[in-house]
């Protein structure tokens, strides 16, 4: 089975920007978005990015105008740009792959943003 690993995670003053990137270990057919989701600590997981294999995309309203999602088709990679990070934007990140059978989960990464 195909596993994804996301990188890019770390510790970073606020304000400050990280770039996160899935990948995955082999190919991945029938695509029908790709996601990142956000774990604060004590917290359930919740969407952050979506996109769309439409190219649509959707926000948290806690990160629009700060995060940006993209993807690499030709790859099946999907990226995170953040910036203007802020002390509630730690926890873990978790990337997502679905298609219509099947929804791919990263091992996760921790992003960690002092204040």
């Amino acid at each position: 089975q195909v596993q994804l690993v996301e990188s890019g995670g770390g510790l970073v003053q606020a304000g400050g920007s990280l770039r996160l990137s899935c990948a995955g270990s082999g190919k991945i057919f029938g695509i029908t978005s790709m996601g990142w989701y956000h774990q604060a600590p004590g917290k359930q997981r919740e969407l952050v990015a979506e996109r769309t294999s439409y190219g649509s995309t959707n926000y948290a309203d806690s990160v629009k105008g700060r995060f940006t999602i993209s993807r690499d088709n030709a790859k099946d990679t999907v990226g995170l740009q953040m910036s203007s990070l802020k002390p509630e934007d730690t926890g873990v990140y978790y990337c997502k792959i679905a298609t219509a059978y099947h929804d791919y989960w990263g091992q996760g990464t921790q992003v960690t943003v002092s204040s």
